[in-house]
């Protein structure tokens, strides 16, 4: 593999970071998280200009067909960019259930509106437990139609159709669908919200073959780490700038060791995230036998770092961190977010113990 990013995909990244800076500067976002949906359709159409909502996806069904790798890049500059609205939910999410489970045809009918900006989409996943493991979920489809509630569900109120990862398959449902009932949650992202769902024999089409679920979800997990990194590279640019301006003792902060320890930790963990989620991205895009436990192995690492580069550079900031006007507190609220989205360190710990002790068994079962 090469360890580097080729002439287009740096020129993919570059493009994409002066583009969110010139659509979606700190301002936008500001505006954007005090509406009801952080959504706004003038944003999303150039999101879809640039054909982002394509990215990954065959050119069979209106996308642009660059892979999973260039997603991954595109992901890590929008969480730069505290891009708010349903990008991640619809792209990095559903299409990347949709485009795994669906049959071509269904594929056609929703897969193509995402690639197109056509449509906007979600996955409800996380139940009463509030627990990733798909092993566990209560909610089943009975003669075509969901009873029963799903919880934490991003930007539902603007999704054109929510996939539901029910226990006996995998459904999509219109939002317009009667018993569907869509409430607010608080949340801890202020760009991203949050819905609880309430189905009441609610019709429901089954997509495809749910066998290929998990794989659908490692490329969202992937995506989220990138995210991730992307978020943890802004800090970690705010925190060295705020230390090289403010002063104590008549002197920058960043002149004394303690804070240089701080940004230089802050630095180490997030080019660490990024290497795990790059490797992620590449197993995933040339289906390694270890993509599976690369994807766990970045979302173990980035949840922790995530958490800790947010600690780092609010306690560099001091008191300025926690003030309103500061960005920082705004990236620390999308990456606590992100720590629990998909499993936090401890279910992806117990996941990779359980990939690993499968394999020697295995191994020991033809040797």
């Amino acid at each position: 593999m090469e360890f580097g990013l080729s002439e287009s995909q740096q020129l993919l990244k570059d493009n994409a970071r002066k583009f969110f800076a010139t659509e979606c500067p700190m301002a936008e976002v500001r505006r954007l998280m005090d509406t009801d949906t952080a959504y706004d359709a003038t944003l999303w159409a150039k999101i879809v200009e640039q054909g982002y909502t394509g990215c990954m996806f065959s050119e069979e069904f209106g996308g642009v067909g660059l892979g999973k790798a260039d997603f991954i890049l595109l992901m890590e500059e929008a969480g730069r960019a505290l891009l708010p609205g349903p990008f991640f939910s619809t792209v990095a999410l559903a299409g990347a259930v949709i485009d795994a489970v669906a049959s071509p045809d269904q594929k056609k009918k929703y897969l193509a509106p995402i690639c197109l900006g056509d449509a906007r989409s979600t996955v409800a996943f996380l139940e009463e437990r509030a627990t990733w493991d798909a092993t566990h979920l209560q909610l089943s489809n009975v003669s075509g139609k969901l009873s029963g509630e799903k919880l934490f569900v991003t930007d539902a109120a603007i999704a054109d159709w929510i996939v539901v990862i029910a226990r006996n398959g995998v459904f999509l449902v219109d939002r317009q669908s009667p018993g569907l009932e869509i409430s607010p949650m608080t949340g801890m992202d202020l760009t991203r919200k949050l819905y609880s769902l309430k189905f009441a024999q609610t019709p429901a089409e089954k997509l495809g073959d749910s066998n290929h679920l998990s794989k659908a979800l490692d490329i969202a997990t992937a995506a989220l780490c990138a995210e991730m990194v992307g978020g943890m590279q802004r800090t970690l640019e705010l925190t060295v700038e705020y230390a090289k301006t403010r002063k104590q003792f008549g002197k920058p902060i960043g002149s004394f060791q303690a804070v240089q320890h701080q940004c230089a930790d802050m630095y180490l963990e997030t080019e660490s995230s990024r290497s795990a989620a790059y490797y992620a991205a590449w197993a995933l895009e040339h289906n390694a036998p270890d993509a599976t436990l690369a994807v766990s192995i970045a979302k173990m690492y980035s949840s922790d770092a995530s958490r800790t580069v947010g600690n780092r550079g609010i306690q560099v900031h001091g008191g300025m961190g926690f003030t309103w006007e500061n960005d920082v507190h705004l990236y620390y609220r999308r990456a606590k977010a992100s720590e629990t989205a998909f499993g936090d360190a401890t279910f992806h710990r117990e996941r990779i113990a359980r990939l690993v002790i499968d394999e020697a068994a295995a191994s020991a079962k033809h040797a």
